[in-house]
């Protein structure tokens, strides 16, 4: 049988132009053909192929070997070998055997060593390949073991290969029709999270941040505290104010200028010596906030501080806020993953008693940035009815199936990432018993650097840690025969010791470790233990490294 094709001659005329059978006539809107896909499915699977082969050649396989450390920096023999930029620049690039925490360049020259411009025509796949190639190489390798400069660090393979996945789907979980399987790892995750906490129920939803959750949080306390607000917005309204500890995350501050609730409306409530909020503190800012005629209606304690690792008193905090019907958020962004260890679960003993918690797995347990869960006490869809919109074109109340899993009217977002799947590949495969070895692990590895530094001279501990959070300053040979006193602490904050060592390290490449002045205290160095890639060699390294860099200042 013959296939025919209507063409259009230049005369205006028109006839029949006979077409081999199996070709399909082809359609024109508006001078564009519509058969067929426009991408070039066979380029486009190869580019992925070798995409993914270079992101396992060169992030998996090199930043996780103990092998691929930098010894100091240096090549142990082996040359620079010279490479060509993006745009045709020469760049030092030190052989994979000794594979650096990062490649330092200052935005001006890292803009002359990237191709950033977007052009009209599409460029090459062997162009594309080394643009991913750069972006490799020039970006800072978080899963390196002497990576310890944030809240999270290494890599857990089972969430990247989960990760992996959810990007190649590429889903989005507000409906249980367009993400079945996705939906109900959710669900089971945040069951198993709320178990954790010492609920027998509750609900919950994962967020883009911890600082979104504990924004949610707040939001959700308020409309418990006064409904009307979701429809009749602030007006009205009296003062309302949140009490919260002195060393807490500054996404509270963030979180009540972005809800109208003003940050001078936020009472930040004392803490002891060790970074800990003082209960007796927080009930005389309740009642002097009642003498001024506001109304409180928040406490946000902190189980695990972002720099000093500290963990208020939950039970004593909770007996507050029950005595003056406060709604209790814990921030357990950092320090929830302490919940796993039956040996440290201690830290956060009381935290049952709280309204909402919190909890970021992307840091202690490595689910990959990011994954954040906000877990709520509430069984009465509080959650749904504060930040539902009922969109109809989403959330029908006829589809053939149950719509309570039609979960995204929870959430502040419309679309929403699987971040819960990565966690839960993580625990499939580790098991309970596996995450706590991993929290158990951090601990002893950070106890094990605390002892070397009272060992070692130059080294100088903040405070005995009470998480894997490690605070020290180093002391350069020059100021170590001085007294400690005002002239002392003058002096080696007039040197930018913390400052100074970390250029020096980062433009190295061989570690990358956080500093910061705090409380009154003159810069000192954050050492955070999380991967479990870290070993005691790592801790007697950054120890080394600090005095090496620092020890001619």
């Amino acid at each position: 049988m013959l296939v025919h094709q209507w063409e259009e001659h230049d005369q205006g005329d028109t006839d029949w132009k006979e077409m081999t059978p199996g070709k399909k006539i082809p359609v024109f809107v508006d001078g564009v053909v519509l058969n067929g896909p426009q991408t070039d499915v066979k380029a486009g699977e190869k580019f992925v192929e070798e995409a993914c082969r270079l992101m396992m050649e060169e992030v998996v396989l090199k930043a996780t070997n103990v092998n691929e450390k930098s010894t100091h920096g240096q090549s142990s023999g082996s040359s620079s070998t010279p490479i060509l930029g993006a745009t045709g620049n020469l760049v030092n690039h030190e052989l994979s055997l000794h594979l650096q925490v990062c490649e330092w360049q200052p935005p001006e020259q890292l803009r002359q060593l990237l191709d950033l411009e977007m052009r009209d025509t599409g460029e090459s796949q062997d162009k594309l390949l080394k643009l991913c190639q750069d972006v490799i190489h020039f970006s800072v390798k978080t899963s390196h073991p002497r990576f310890f400069n944030q809240l999270y660090a290494g890599l857990d393979y089972y969430s990247l290969g989960a990760r992996i996945i959810t990007e190649a789907l590429n889903p989005s979980i507000y409906t249980y029709e367009v993400s079945p399987v996705f939906l109900l790892v959710e669900e089971a995750v945040l069951k198993k999270m709320i178990e954790c906490v010492g609920w027998k129920e509750g609900d919950g939803i994962f967020n883009p941040g911890g600082s979104v959750s504990n924004m949610c949080a707040m939001n959700l306390a308020r409309y418990r505290h006064c409904p009307d607000i979701k429809e009749k917005g602030l007006s009205g309204l009296p003062r309302l104010i949140l009490l919260t500890s002195a060393e807490c995350h500054y996404s509270m501050k963030k979180a009540a200028s972005f809800l109208g609730i003003g940050t001078q409306n936020v009472y930040f409530v004392e803490t002891d010596g060790r970074g800990k909020m003082i209960p007796e503190e927080l009930e005389k800012q309740i009642w002097q906030a009642r003498q001024e005629g506001a109304v409180p209606f928040l406490v946000c304690a902190t189980s695990g501080t972002t720099v000093l690792g500290a963990f208020d008193p939950l039970d004593e905090i909770a007996e507050v806020c029950e005595r003056h019907g406060l709604w209790l958020h814990v921030d357990a962004s950092w320090g929830g993953s302490a919940l796993v260890s039956r040996k440290h679960r201690r830290l956060l003993h009381g935290i049952h008693r709280a309204d909402s918690v919190a909890w970021n797995p992307h840091k202690m347990l490595m689910a990959g940035i990011q994954c954040c869960a906000l877990l709520v006490k509430d069984k009465s869809d509080l959650l749904k009815k504060c930040y539902s919109a009922k969109a109809t074109y989403l959330f029908q109340q006829d589809k053939f199936y149950d719509v309570s899993y039609d979960t995204g009217d929870k959430s502040i977002q419309c679309s929403r990432r699987p971040d819960a799947f990565k966690f839960w590949m993580t625990w499939k495969a580790l098991g309970t018993s596996g995450l706590e070895e991993r929290v158990n692990r951090a601990f002893a590895l950070s106890r094990y650097l605390v002892d070397e530094i009272k060992k070692r001279e130059g080294f100088k501990l903040l405070m005995e840690p009470e998480y894997t959070n490690v605070c020290f300053w180093y002391i350069p040979p020059s100021l170590r025969e001085m007294e400690e006193g005002p002239e002392f602490w003058k002096k080696l904050s007039l040197r930018e010791v913390a400052p100074a060592i970390k250029e020096k390290m980062m433009k190295k490449g061989s570690l990358m470790l956080g500093y910061q002045p705090h409380q009154g205290k003159v810069n000192f160095f954050r050492q955070v233990v999380i991967s479990p890639q870290v070993s005691r060699e790592d801790m007697d390294f950054l120890l080394d490294e600090i005095d090496s860099l620092g020890r001619d200042m």
